[in-house]
């Protein structure tokens, strides 16, 4: 299908592929081989080209995640072939079986930091990404606030730090490292976008710029315990401060068709447009069958609905895309975003 809404809007519009699915179409197997199709093909390239073809906006970019220990060539495999289709090439560090907040894990979740901040300077990745400021779905893990709360902050700013430095950030092609909190039940202490940012703002003091900035992923905000206006009264905030970063749009709770999103995609995307901040957006949609997510279903039950109405996921996706494109261009329209 040839594209046929035009972006009027000076912004990157991408696609997160974990429609794909953990299990099977992202993560590597226990040798570091990344998923292929029986032609050989690795499945996030193949499915982000039948994406760019079908899609009725031009798709500018992909955001995948970067396991530690995933082979090299697979890797180069990954992004050269993404780069083929014409799209710039964004990488999610992912971090497990450590805690950040934990000053005895500070070695070990450098250490996975570090390897994907290489792999983004090999590559030429201007921007990366990661959830790296808690440990996923740690069993018995408690809210910390108070003096409990700065120690986790401090001790992030420690741990990414160091990552930064001993992969050698400094002076290289990565523009920004953009910080994503997670809801409740995924995380317990960042879970809401003011308290993401008071690691941003101690991490970009303690470095002497910005370089970090916050991810604001519309099903979070909307998963947490702050209304829409509160998110926007931050999102401002934070646009001036210049430590805005990406925007995500994905359904709050289901993570599945964004028609399940009940406003919040829209409100924080005008918001973020009435200042001036929203340049990166990419469409998120998540697979409800997805083997890696069962504990979340267990937890939250609406995580598990099943959003197609008929549909593939592709075609989800795609719909969204086309739906965040007719939202992008009527900003432009009211004179919201330029």
């Amino acid at each position: 299908m040839a594209a046929d809404i035009d972006l009027k809007v000076n912004v990157e519009l991408g696609v997160v592929p974990t429609h794909l699915k953990f299990v099977g179409g992202l993560v590597p197997d226990e040798e570091g081989k990344m998923p292929r199709g029986d032609d050989g093909r690795l499945i996030v390239v193949a499915n982000m080209e039948k994406l760019c073809n079908d899609s009725r906006v031009k798709i500018a970019s992909a955001q995948v995640p970067f396991f530690p220990g995933v082979d090299e060539g697979d890797v180069s495999d990954l992004i050269n072939g993404l780069k083929n289709l014409g799209l710039v090439v964004h990488l999610i560090l992912m971090v497990g079986g450590a805690d950040p907040m934990n000053p005895d894990d500070e070695e070990a979740v450098a250490g996975m930091l570090a390897a994907g901040l290489n792999a983004a300077k090999t590559h030429g990745v201007e921007h990366v990404s990661s959830t790296s400021v808690e440990e996923w779905m740690k069993e018995g893990a408690t809210r910390k606030e108070g003096s409990e709360f700065e120690a986790a902050v401090a001790q992030n700013v420690n741990v990414h730090l160091r990552a930064y430095n001993e992969a050698g950030v400094e002076g290289s092609c990565i523009k920004n490292w953009h910080i994503e909190f997670l809801r409740g039940t995924e995380f317990q202490t960042f879970t809401d976008v003011g308290r993401c940012w008071e690691f941003v703002k101690a991490a970009n003091k303690a470095l002497g710029k910005t370089f970090f900035q916050v991810m604001v992923d519309a099903a979070h905000c909307g998963d947490s315990a702050l209304s829409i206006p509160e998110n926007e009264a931050i999102i401002e905030e934070m646009a001036a401060a210049g430590e805005f970063g990406i925007f995500h749009a994905s359904a709050k709770t289901t993570r599945g068709c964004l028609s399940t999103d009940d406003g919040w995609i829209s409100a924080l995307m005008s918001c973020a447009a009435r200042a001036g901040a929203l340049e990166i957006v990419f469409v998120e949609v998540f697979h409800h069958e997805d083997a890696a997510l069962e504990g979340l279903r267990n937890a939250d039950p609406g995580h598990g609905v099943d959003t197609t109405d008929g549909r593939d996921y592709d075609q989800v996706v795609l719909d969204g895309l086309a739906d965040v494109a007719r939202r992008l261009n009527n900003l432009a329209t009211r004179n919201i975003l330029s």
